[in-house]
């Protein structure tokens, strides 16, 4: 159960210029969202700002140069470190890697497209899945991410395929 202090964030990733109808229902009430990358155009930036404020990091396809994308993201919430990255930046992501270059409580990762939640010593590494187009039989997915009292849980969301 959580309390009225608890902050709920939005996590996708991989979309690929496709973003589903079913992720405004999976992502209703946040109060951010984070993009881990491979967004694939301004326009998926602009629908999920309808939702709520995005910040977002370049993935292997998108262009490093576009202003709303950056290479990493790192910010706390409610006492809660959060670090975002695609994650092709460590070649083939997995949370170990993460752990070790990242220092953040939280980690948050794409490019593989699929879904990951593991936790090691009090830190937790979470692969949203891919919610664009089907790919590699994967199911697309969306997370939601809740900060309560300093510590983090966070919950997959299925997107009809």
């Amino acid at each position: 159960m959580s309390s009225a202090s608890a902050h709920v964030i939005g996590l996708i990733s991989d979309t690929h210029g496709l973003l589903r109808a079913q992720v405004h229902q999976a992502l209703a009430g946040v109060e951010l969202i984070l993009h881990a990358g491979d967004v694939g155009g301004d326009e998926i930036l602009d629908e999920l700002a309808l939702i709520a404020p995005v910040h977002a990091v370049y993935g292997n396809t998108d262009a490093t140069s576009d202003p709303r994308l950056q290479p990493s993201i790192e910010l706390t919430i409610g006492g809660v470190s959060i670090h975002v990255s695609h994650g092709h930046e460590l070649g083939s992501p997995t949370p170990a890697k993460l752990l070790e270059r990242y220092a953040a409580d939280v980690l948050v990762y794409g490019h593989t497209h699929q879904q990951l939640i593991a936790r090691a010593g009090g830190r937790l590494v979470v692969n949203p899945g891919a919610a664009g187009a089907r790919r590699f039989k994967l199911e697309p997915s969306v997370a939601r991410l809740t900060i309560d009292q300093g510590s983090a849980d966070v919950e997959l969301v299925p997107l009809a395929g």
